[in-house]
């Protein structure tokens, strides 16, 4: 099937409309410029179903590139047959594609290469064409020591080797196969003998079993991490009852040889040749296969998490443009202090030590006072590690005997601050600075707009993954940096104070060319229009038409530069404003005038109606930013570090990693306690996203606590009792033990009672 016809289906979307979404990306125009500035064009495609489309065009070309290598191959070979080319040109997985070109595919001397080499090919097709044959009388004939084959035995095997091969070979048998032991298989997990304690993070998959199809993708990584450390073996089960579906399968492959009657002898000696091939070949192919696509699947829900996490946090609110100081907390090597302007740009550096060994408590309040006042700092963002909730009760001190200050303390993730410090990027931005106060600023920034300063950092290192080190890191790559570009085009950016970071993320914009806006605007000041971009060098007109829109000029010339309205556009705003009788002035902000236009009038031959309904969006509210208003979380006064927990106690929080078995929150004790999936909402869900994303400021209750192994039980439930409901305990490393069977058991047995009641009820 064609390519964009097979799209079309897929996205059940029509073939134009496909075509000319492939002809935009093919020119290099990006998703972001496509689903906001060419609706016309594509008939609406919005953003989500061209990411859905740019990935299955690369899959589907990937695949029509492998289809011509191996038609090529075969073609070579001489041996490419009408029905042969048919099947190949209608396989639409690689997988499939591999299975068809396998007896054909260049590979070292095998055993069945070797017995067709003495010429014993001749008795295996003999033994397949008549069944009433006796094996053991025909494969006399073909004994022949100069050709290795010394008597009957090595006759009949390599024969055997011949039919194995071309059974395991077999594209159809193997597909149905493969699909049989998905469906029915599981996977056992047990600990390498001798390494029992070394493999202690991993005990509860000492004696694990659950259905491969049910495996979710978190517990289906860390059995392959504790694979790949050596400290389990994964044995893949083709059923639940291991001997009989392996009996089964052998009798699946014997039908394929149409094997029905074993009192004769050919067929009996078939019926031992399709065991030994269900066995040797095709159950160790399966096995890898399956394994791989276990494997497969879990990474790419890995990395949907991941990039889902990612999209929260750097859509999180920002706190806007205050000047700020931003604290890095250490205990033994002092608090990093660094306070930046409204814009970003750093006014001053400081370190001060109130914690032990020096503690010099006093000193510390009277040096962030004095900052504080003299830079007339509206917030101090405090990084959340080692030392954050003591740093944090140094700030409530500076505002208890400091009250004339009027500021706002808020907690922030500092994932990522230490990489940025010792990145390159911030080398060149802060050349005299020294690397632990680099993190102070960081951390000061991303409390004013956490998009513009988390963009510095690889979105890898900002820790909002599971096994994101287990994960093909090409792939995770890939899908993090279209989250990074999705979230930095729907807000936009300042180009008068944006980053190179910030900027080589918009639309059309490479690094270099970011790199000479900020040169441009250091050296000439401020832009005041976006036609002063077409000045900067590189910067042609495809780059300038796909990144325009994207880019805001702040109070220049034209108040249409600080909107997401295209500078194409203009002239539609042009037509309203001499229609109306109206300045662009007075007409931008006006939503109940702007609600009474009808965008059918300002239509014309490049502009249809959809791009006029958003040109109208967007005067009526200009350059609104998607994100939500700012709030902030206020931790809980004495409760600063796991052993300060009991059951039964409220806190607040916020919410820092989503998993597929739960949510993270931060409540201001160093280490994050889990709400399982069961504890996130009163009502059944299937997906925590269901119930909160990351940056969320929730309430929750203690359920339990572990100050041996850190681990804390939370839930969001409104009407939970500790006392009854214990959460299953699951680490970052999210370990599980259901009972020995196909299925899973998600819970203990106390979260089991707990369900049975509310079944009951």
């Amino acid at each position: 099937m064609d390519v964009i016809q097979r799209i079309a289906e897929e996205l059940s979307v029509n073939s134009k409309q496909v075509s000319a979404a492939v002809a935009l990306l093919d020119e290099g125009a990006t998703v972001p410029f496509i689903s906001r500035y060419r609706k016309e064009v594509t008939g609406g495609l919005d953003d989500t179903q061209l990411r859905q489309l740019e990935e299955r065009l690369i899959y589907l070309r990937e695949l029509n590139d492998r289809r011509k290598t191996i038609l090529d191959s075969i073609q070579s070979q001489g041996q490419l047959t009408a029905s042969l080319e048919l099947a190949i040109n209608e396989a639409d997985t690689k997988t499939l594609l591999e299975d068809l070109y396998l007896p054909y595919k260049p590979k070292r001397r095998t055993k069945a290469q070797i017995a067709r080499e003495s010429g014993l090919e001749p008795l295996a097709d003999a033994i397949l064409d008549d069944r009433n044959l006796i094996p053991e009388q025909v494969a006399a004939v073909y004994i022949d020591v100069d050709k290795a084959v010394p008597d009957v035995g090595a006759a009949l095997e390599g024969a055997r080797q011949i039919i194995m091969e071309r059974i395991s070979e077999a594209a159809e048998l193997l597909a149905e196969l493969r699909e049989r032991v998905w469906q029915k298989g599981a996977i056992h997990a047990t600990v390498i003998a001798g390494k029992e304690q070394a493999a202690e993070k991993f005990k509860d998959y000492f004696d694990y079993q659950e259905a491969i199809n049910k495996i979710p993708s978190h517990r289906a990584l860390a059995l392959f991490r504790g694979r790949n450390e050596d400290f389990l073996s994964l044995t893949l089960k083709p059923g639940v009852e291991d001997k009989e579906e392996h009996a089964l399968c052998a009798q699946f492959v014997a039908q394929y040889l149409k094997v029905n009657d074993l009192s004769k002898p050919a067929e009996a000696w078939l019926a031992e040749t399709a065991r030994f091939a269900w066995k040797i070949k095709l159950f160790t192919r399966i096995d890898l296969d399956l394994k791989l696509r276990l494997r497969e699947a879990a990474e790419l829900e890995a990395i949907r998490v991941f990039a889902s996490n990612l999209k929260d946090l750097l859509l999180a609110a920002p706190a806007g443009p205050k000047a700020t100081m931003g604290l890095d907390p250490g205990i033994r090597t002092g608090v990093k202090v660094a306070i930046v302007d409204a814009t970003g740009k750093l006014l001053e550096t400081d370190t001060i030590y109130p914690h032990p060994p020096r503690k010099q408590w006093d000193e510390s309040i009277a040096t962030l006072a004095k900052h504080i006042d003299k830079h007339q700092v509206d917030l101090v963002s405090i990084g959340n590690g080692t030392g954050s909730r003591e740093t944090d009760q140094l700030v409530a001190e500076v505002m208890k005997y400091h009250n004339q200050l009027k500021f706002t303390k808020i907690t922030v993730s500092e994932a990522g601050a230490s990489v940025y410090s010792a990145s390159e990027l911030a080398a060149k931005e802060f050349p005299e600075l020294d690397v632990s106060l680099r993190g102070a600023v960081s951390i000061a920034r991303r409390l004013q707009d956490p998009l513009a300063e988390l963009v510095k950092i690889d979105p890898k290192a900002i820790g909002v993954g599971q096994y994101q080190h287990d994960v093909n890191q090409f792939q995770l790559a890939r899908g993090l940096n279209v989250v990074v570009e999705d979230c930095v085009n729907a807000v936009g950016v300042d180009v008068n104070t944006a980053s190179v970071a910030l900027l080589k993320q918009v639309s059309g914009l490479s690094a270099s060319v970011s790199e000479n806006i900020v040169a441009f605007r250091d050296e000439n000041g401020p832009f005041a229009n976006r036609k002063q971009l077409k000045k900067v060098p590189r910067l042609g007109e495809k780059a300038y038409e796909q990144a325009a829109g994207f880019l805001r000029v702040m109070n220049g010339d034209n108040p249409l530069d600080a909107s997401a309205v295209h500078p194409e556009a203009y002239p539609v705003v042009e037509a309203i404003i001499s229609s109306t009788g109206k300045s662009i002035r007075d007409l931008i902000g006006q939503s109940g005038f702007i609600r009474s236009l009808n965008p059918a009038h300002y239509t014309n031959e490049h502009f249809g109606l959809p791009t006029v309904t958003d040109i109208l969006q967007e005067l009526e509210k200009p350059g609104r930013d998607p994100r939500p208003e700012f709030k902030s979380v206020a931790f809980k006064a004495g409760i600063e570090k796991i052993t300060d927990l009991e059951p039964g106690m409220r806190l607040d929080g916020v919410v820092t990693n989503v998993a597929n078995f739960g949510a993270f929150v931060d409540i201001g004790v160093h280490q994050d306690g889990l709400v399982h999936i069961s504890h996130l909402s009163d009502s059944f869900i299937k997906d925590p996203r269901e119930a909160v994303k990351t940056g969320d400021l929730v309430k929750v209750k203690v359920l339990e606590v572990d100050a041996l192994r850190k681990r804390i039980s939370l839930s969001m439930k409104s009407d939970v009792d500790a006392s009854e409901i214990k959460t299953e305990r699951t680490s970052t490393k999210p370990v599980h033990k259901p009972k020995q069977s196909a299925a899973p058991a998600p819970v203990n047995s106390l979260m089991a009672n707990a369900f049975a009641k509310a079944l009951k009820k």
